[in-house]
């Protein structure tokens, strides 16, 4: 998943339904970083589909370690939120929520069958999903005197980090940016190669 320091997650939300013998499946799969937020989307789901017997959900978050939770919401055990991870895990994907409502439809569909409806539902959530590459950000902060302040942009420049901010107080200069962790061992090099510059680590961000 985050070799390299990449991982694959969606950029927007997208929907897959799926209906049999009158019940209907609707799986939203969500970006999503962490836990509060993922809990914030399931009750926004239950508020806006009050007739609903079900919302099952699963989601992963993380790209270096991740944290993962599946729920069969009163479904029997591993016929919801197992098959709606497995989605998740096939189209190796973290930093995402899927969500199912289901609506009954009067006929027992049996275990085998809300296996096949969740992860169909899921799967075509994902299929219709755009689905996109990111980095491992490394965030540094850079300190000099502001008569180096070429020599730290051209620098900045050449190594291809993205800068956050740029900040001026007395005759120090401050920058903040980021980088790639794949890139983060020539970039630490290359910077503390010169003197003139001092070099902060800050956070690693995914």
């Amino acid at each position: 998943m985050s070799e390299l320091g990449r991982y694959k997650t969606i950029s927007s939300v997208s929907q897959g339904f799926y209906r049999e013998k009158g019940s209907k499946f609707i799986a939203h799969a969500i970006p999503c970083t962490d836990e509060e937020k993922a809990k914030e989307h399931i009750q926004k789901l239950r508020k806006e589909n009050p007739g609903a017997c079900h919302v099952c959900f699963a989601w992963r978050f993380g790209a270096m370690k991740f944290q993962e939770r599946f729920s069969d919401d009163g479904e029997p055990n591993n016929s919801a939120g197992r098959p709606i991870f497995g989605q998740i895990q096939a189209f190796d994907l973290t930093n995402v929520l899927i969500a199912v409502v289901r609506f009954y439809g009067g006929t027992n569909l049996g275990v085998g069958g809300l296996i096949q409806a969740y992860k169909t539902a899921s799967e075509e959530a994902l299929q219709k999903a755009e689905i996109k590459t990111k980095w491992v950000c490394a965030h540094y902060e850079l300190r000099f005197d502001i008569q180096k302040t070429g020599t730290a942009m051209q620098l900045l420049n050449q190594l291809e980090a993205s800068i956050l901010a740029h900040g001026f107080e007395n005759n120090l200069s401050t920058i903040t940016f980021t980088i790639s962790i794949a890139q983060k061992e020539k970039v630490v090099k290359a910077l503390e190669a010169h003197p003139a510059l001092q070099l902060n680590y800050l956070k690693t961000e995914e």
